[in-house]
């Protein structure tokens, strides 16, 4: 799947992904691929992006997360 991570200044991540776990409000989460299409709001804490053996973390502050036709936008 598609993945971009999106702050207001600048994109921290475009690329594609096997899993990524975002730290939803209620707790943390992972989206797959061919996710249901879905919008959640997250909390403070890491976005884990792992493809293939490689994996890359980025510390949040919160946002907002969009998952759509197997494209995942995180807004930060």
């Amino acid at each position: 799947m598609q993945v971009e991570i999106l702050t207001p200044d600048k994109s921290l991540y475009a690329g594609d992904a096997d899993v990524i776990t975002l730290p939803g409000i209620n707790g943390s989460f992972q989206i797959l691929d061919n996710h249901a299409p879905m919008i959640a709001n997250l909390a403070k804490g890491q976005v884990s992006i792992k493809s293939g053996s490689q994996e890359e973390s980025f510390s949040v502050a919160g946002g907002l997360v969009e998952v759509l036709k197997n494209k995942v936008v995180v807004l930060v």
